[in-house]
């Protein structure tokens, strides 16, 4: 026994060296997560596109009102940009959180993608319950991915109420009816998007409705 000792040192030597390299190779796999992403600037104004979160009844799929937000972005001019990270990211009733990512080049001023609240495999939905808030988290990656400007605005989800109002407090919009099965997203915008799009819109915060129809009502002062 004595006799196959040392190599079976050698043998555990050899494991332990690919077990370094296999490791170290992995780690030089791994998308980096450090400073660089994690302190992206936030895009100047001047450089501000309009971003706008619609909901809609996506009426071809049965039961899914209030359940789908159109992601719109606007106006895009932001120097050396070729691509745009969107990351979606809301709160359910059970306080659980969700996240919707993806990823689109930028080949024109303007982009549409629709998000859905939930999941869905094979054909079949499954609904978050309990949507009322959330952020979207917008950045801007130049040709080789690096991260050159972000931007991020909540949003506020509402049916069955009157008053309108944005996660933040500074923009509140009362209606002067309680508009039945229409979902309404309150938010930051940032620029002024196509007036066809909104129900109200005043200093970078707008009213979006699921049902793309007018909804009288008043601005608070």
């Amino acid at each position: 026994m004595k006799k196959y000792i040392p190599f079976i040192g050698i043998g555990v030597f050899i494991l332990l060296v690919a077990v370094f390299f296999v490791a170290k190779g992995l780690k030089s796999k791994t998308p980096p997560t450090g400073e660089e992403e994690t302190n992206v600037s936030v895009l100047p104004q001047s450089q501000w596109p309009a971003v706008t979160l619609t909901p809609t009844d996506k009426s071809d799929v049965k039961g899914s009102l209030g359940h789908w937000l159109v992601l719109k972005v606007q106006k895009i001019d932001v120097p050396g940009a070729a691509s745009m990270d969107y990351l979606l990211v809301y709160s359910t009733s059970d306080g659980g959180q969700q996240g919707v990512p993806g990823t689109v080049a930028l080949t024109g001023p303007d982009i549409e993608r629709k998000l859905l609240l939930g999941s869905e495999s094979s054909g079949k939905f499954r609904y978050d319950a309990g949507v009322s808030q959330g952020t979207m988290t917008l950045t801007f990656r130049d040709e080789g991915g690096k991260s050159i400007g972000r931007l991020s605005t909540d949003f506020h989800l509402q049916t069955a109420e009157t008053v309108l109002t944005s996660i933040d407090g500074n923009f509140t919009y009362t209606l002067d009816k309680i508009a039945k099965d229409v979902f309404f997203v309150t938010m930051q915008t940032f620029l002024e998007p196509d007036p066809s799009a909104y129900v109200v819109w005043q200093n970078g915060y707008g009213v979006f409705a699921s049902d793309g129809k007018p909804h009288p009502g008043k601005l608070a002062q």
